[in-house]
């Protein structure tokens, strides 16, 4: 956490286990797929070391990929708790419209069908047979990235990438990578020069070659200071509007879950 985290390297094997730090049920709280009822697999160690992180990681522990996929099999069929219908409401308030499919599990099954692949960095780790498993039993998989590594994934597989600054400037993200790209999230501080805007980092090239062009997500930066949250979420507010962007806010925060 908060950069003090040990540097991990890519690891090469199988990955008929992973490193994994937790494994929970909740809702995914910023980008994309904001308000959709979650499992979330947080896996562990890190290929960079950013300050402002406060993300727990470290302390992982290897498992089995058949324990893995059994405990999100768990937590997927697991009931809503009144404390989850609760959130649901608040979502309500905050006018985020759930996709019908999503309004239909709750209805219906009352599962979790999305599964999010976290870290750490998740990409430094062999996931691909766990990312087809996932897909093969009809889940809707998200990774979250920095963008400094590549898996050969399925493409089925939703991938968001918030790209890190090294000596003072974004650098672009590898091309294997940025043409799987779903979306792009950059994190936003007022009082952290470096990262008081967003950069090209090969979407304009992307949007150029083949007229896709990637959604890019500003996320104010959670720096514990009342004063300066404030100050970031202004400055989101408009470079967003200034650059047809979208806001992310960590509503898992607001909303007091994990």
């Amino acid at each position: 956490m908060f950069g003090k985290n040990k540097i991990l390297k890519p690891e090469i094997h199988e990955g008929a286990s992973l490193k994994v730090q937790e494994i929970f049920a909740t809702f995914q709280g910023e980008g994309p797929f904001v308000g959709y009822p979650s499992v979330f697999v947080r896996l562990g160690g890190c290929n960079l070391a950013c300050d402002f992180c406060d993300t727990e990681f470290d302390s992982f522990k290897e498992i089995s990929l058949e324990k893995i996929l059994k405990k999100v099999e768990e937590l997927s069929a697991q009931n809503l708790s009144k404390k989850d219908f609760f959130v649901l409401q608040e979502l309500k308030k905050m006018n985020i419209i759930l996709p019908p499919e999503i309004e239909n599990w709750l209805s219906l099954e009352r599962k979790r069908n999305l599964v999010v692949i976290t870290g750490g960095e998740p990409l430094r780790q062999p996931i691909e047979r766990f990312c087809e498993e996932l897909i093969r039993r009809g889940f809707l998989v998200q990774i979250e990235t920095n963008g400094t590594l590549f898996r050969n994934l399925l493409k089925e597989v939703k991938i968001i990438c918030s790209p890190k600054i090294s000596d003072k400037k974004y650098h672009k993200i590898r091309p294997d990578l940025l043409a799987r790209i779903d979306a792009l999230k950059f994190i936003i501080s007022a009082s952290n020069l470096d990262y008081s805007g967003f950069a090209d980092v090969g979407q304009n090239e992307i949007e150029e070659k083949t007229g896709r062009k990637i959604p890019i997500y500003l996320q104010p930066m959670d720096e514990y200071s009342e004063s300066k949250n404030l100050d970031n979420i202004e400055l989101v507010r408009s470079l967003a509007e200034k650059n047809n962007a979208i806001i992310s806010l960590q509503i898992h925060k607001y909303l007091g879950i994990s």
